[in-house]
């Protein structure tokens, strides 16, 4: 590293993947500055499941126990700030964050996340990470054998027709509309009796984010006790975007199987390029990134 260069590495993003990476790095002696905004995808969720050793913690306990120790290793230091923008130049990326503070590094990693798009259902966003979830994975044991709704429609209502199946037979699919289920697979989910509902919702009811009832605009009710659903999402920081990273056709970063966006010196981990959203898997990308880069570092200066 030059004089010309702050941090040989700025990670954004300092939940589960962003955290993992800067370990990985730490631990290899590098220069590296993380910058979080504090604002997790997962902070209402109350715990965290399927991930071996924290199995049923509280995410944000996860979070501050990884950060505690990352942050023994004295190369790595921690900003609490949102990156605005970031440029490429002759010596690398310039970042420049909310408060005009300017950093610049030769390598970079988005452990970003994605935003969810939470659909125009009074409730939902109240209830999103607690009773209406996205992964059986993460939450399904929790509510196995409950009687559950499925909030979607055409390929992804059929999916989790299949996939929730395993958890419990007590199944409704709530298309919120017009079906756009085919013949075939209505007829497949029809021989495991599952109804199909195509009325429009008009809210959930709930106390405090646990789910009650699906209320149609018809004012006519169905209890539950959890939904899946799969909402939209976008990219939560359009930095990558800017600097010329491609996005995949369901709207993730591409990278390649070392993390490696298509731009060079960036990468990326975590939610904002897999679909597979969990912390185990954030943490697992992260510490892959922070390896690779540590390699490509070394090969660099040797």
């Amino acid at each position: 590293m030059t004089d010309s260069f702050k941090y040989e590495v700025i990670i954004i993003g300092g939940s589960y993947a962003g955290l993992s990476a800067a370990m990985a790095l730490g631990r290899a002696l590098r220069n590296v500055l993380i910058i979080d905004s504090g604002l997790p995808c997962n902070r209402q969720t109350p715990y965290s499941h399927n991930f071996i050793t924290q199995d049923g913690e509280k995410p944000n306990i996860i979070a501050e126990t990884a950060k505690a120790q990352v942050l023994k290793y004295n190369t790595i230091k921690f900003l609490n700030d949102f990156v605005v923008s970031g440029k490429k130049n002759e010596n690398g990326f310039v970042i420049t964050t909310k408060t005009g503070e300017e950093y610049i590094s030769k390598k970079l990693i988005f452990a970003t996340g994605i935003k969810d798009i939470m659909p125009d259902i009074k409730g939902f966003a109240e209830c999103w990470g607690t009773s209406v979830i996205h992964c059986p994975y993460c939450h399904g044991y929790e509510v196995k054998r409950e009687k559950t709704g499925i909030l979607a429609n055409g390929q992804f209502a059929y999916h989790y027709a299949q996939l929730i199946r395993n958890w419990t037979e007590d199944l409704t699919i709530f298309t919120n509309g017009l079906s756009m289920l085919t013949d075939e697979q209505l007829d497949k989910i029809g021989k495991h009796n599952i109804p199909v509902i195509e009325k429009e919702i008009d809210f959930l009811e709930h106390g405090n984010g646990k789910v009650e009832q699906v209320v149609f605009k018809d004012q006519s009710i169905v209890d539950i006790k959890a939904i899946y659903s799969r909402p939209e999402f976008e990219q939560h920081c359009k930095i990558p975007e800017s600097l010329g990273c491609e996005l995949t056709e369901l709207g993730l970063l591409k990278v390649d199987m070392f993390q490696k966006t298509t731009v060079e010196d960036v990468y990326a981990c975590g939610d904002n390029t897999s679909p597979m959203r969990s912390v185990a898997n954030a943490v697992a990308a992260g510490n892959l990134v922070g390896a690779v880069l540590n390699n490509e570092m070394t090969l660099e200066g040797f």
